[in-house]
């Protein structure tokens, strides 16, 4: 059997990182068993459609790398992929129309006040379970009504006796007592199929192997099952993901801010590093190797692994495995990105690309580069209580003293490069009787007005240069004596 997975989003907005998740877990199941990985649009809920979300959905495949085989612009022959469209065709009343005749299905023309007449409580949550009275019309009167026009939906008959058991590969059997099950609607008044019903129907179609998606649908999967038994259809592998929840273990929600893909891009993420993240929520790799890159998980990823305990979003852990990525990157794609950020922080760098570097190192996402080199632009506003540093041992009578000795030492020097600053400082301390740090956290608290900075004093001199490094020491001089 050759395997073939879905994908099949609803186009309501940007993608959820569980959406994110079933479609990597889909396209990792896929390309390890030398498959076909298919995407599906599931619209058929007119009402929750969402404008542009269709190129949010292409937008984001492409980003995360999950290319697939099939789908609404790459045909494979079971088209088409967008189930509105499938439904113009008829596809779903026809079968549907085949349960009916069958027996497993009928006509239910019942008024939304006799449904909410069906309503009532239930362990203190209201429910509506339907009573099967359409299923007893007589065979003339329901084809009068037909006739008639009046509004209808079609319900599965499901059994009142006996249990469906189901088997899922992370869940193991999981069996419910057919009296428990509802007779959920399969077409619905405006001619459209239900979720429930229009993906069983095409996943059949389109040769559908392993059904993936989160664990949310256990609870509907027995009814999946009936629908596949009365059609005689053999039953898909069901792999259903666990939950994944925020730090404070309560379901990820919009409220996060990180909830979605792009939303963890506009943080400064990197595709690669959330697509690498995802894959840990369930499931760990045998190496406990972390950093995997999209080819090592297809080569590692074993869906049979996949853990049934809900799995923690950490941003923590995320912003950490998104520094490792770019601290590996090449220069050419780090640059890419890093520069216009630099750019936009520091108009006036000289050299870009040095502030870039200096950042490197230091940030777990490219949103972090400013607050690092934006004082390269102008010195923030600062307590003067920085020039106050128990390990360097300097005071605020000890930094304004240096700074002031030290003024005149760097005016007449004209060698601004790093190695020769230092130099200088190193023999300007000794000579005045200062330790190392002594003179340097104030020389670098003036240039930056920030107690950590992505260089020492002298590199801090060398990269602004002259004229603006005096300027800025002149300046924290005056704010020193004022304070005074």
């Amino acid at each position: 059997m050759k395997v073939k997975t879905r994908f099949a989003p609803s186009p309501t907005g940007r993608m959820h990182v569980g959406n994110l998740r079933t479609a990597l877990y889909a396209y990792l199941i896929a390309r390890h068993a030398d498959g076909t990985f298919m995407l599906r649009i599931e619209d058929t809920d007119q009402e929750r459609l969402y404008e542009g979300a269709l190129e949010i959905i292409y937008r984001t495949m492409e980003k995360a790398g999950l290319d697939y085989d099939e789908g609404p612009d790459k045909d494979g022959g079971v088209g088409p992929y967008v189930q509105s469209e499938r439904c113009r065709q008829g596809i779903y009343l026809e079968y549907a129309k085949k349960l009916v005749e069958t027996g497993h299905a009928y006509y239910c023309f019942c008024t939304k006040e006799r449904l909410e007449g069906l309503r009532r409580v239930v362990g203190g949550k209201e429910i509506s379970v339907y009573d099967k009275h359409c299923l007893h019309l007589p065979k003339e009167e329901v084809e009068a009504k037909l006739a008639a026009g009046e509004p209808y939906v079609i319900r599965l008959n499901a059994p009142t006796e006996g249990t469906t058991t189901f088997h899922d590969e992370i869940y193991g059997d999981i069996s419910v007592e057919n009296a428990e099950l509802d007779d959920m609607i399969l077409i619905k008044s405006d001619g459209f199929p239900t979720y429930n019903f229009a993906n069983v129907v095409d996943d059949h179609l389109m040769g559908i192997t392993h059904v993936v998606r989160g664990n949310e649908y256990l609870a509907s999967s027995p009814k999946y099952n009936l629908l596949y038994e009365a059609f005689g259809w053999e039953v898909p592998v069901y792999v259903h993901c666990p939950l994944i929840t925020d730090e404070n273990h309560a379901k990820l929600s919009k409220r996060s801010g990180h909830s979605s893909f792009e939303d963890l891009l506009d943080l400064g993420l990197l595709p690669e590093a959330i697509v690498n993240y995802v894959a840990l929520l369930g499931w760990s790799p045998e190496d406990n190797e972390e950093k995997k890159s999209l080819s090592e998980l297809v080569r590692d990823f074993d869906y049979r692994k996949i853990n049934k305990s809900p799995a923690v979003f950490d941003m923590g852990k995320l912003r950490w495995l998104n520094g490792e990525y770019i601290r590996q990157m090449d220069d050419a794609a780090y640059y890419a990105l890093a520069l216009p950020v630099v750019e936009k922080a520091v108009p006036n760098a000289k050299d870009p690309k040095l502030l870039a570097d200096l950042a490197k190192s230091r940030i777990e996402t490219f949103a972090e580069i400013p607050e690092i080199i934006d004082f390269f632009a102008a010195v923030p506003e600062y307590d003067v209580e920085m020039y106050v540093h128990k390990k360097m041992k300097t005071t605020k009578e000890l930094s304004l003293a240096v700074l002031r000795e030290v003024l005149p030492v760097l005016e007449a020097t004209e060698d601004y490069s790093n190695d020769a600053l230092y130099a200088l400082l190193v023999a300007f301390a000794q000579e005045k009787g200062y330790k190392n740090g002594q003179v340097m956290w104030p020389v670098r608290t003036a240039l930056s007005g920030k107690a950590q900075t992505p260089g020492g004093a002298t590199q801090l001199l060398e990269i602004l240069g002259k004229e603006e490094s005096l300027a800025r020491i002149q300046a924290a001089i005056a704010k020193l004596e004022a304070e005074a």
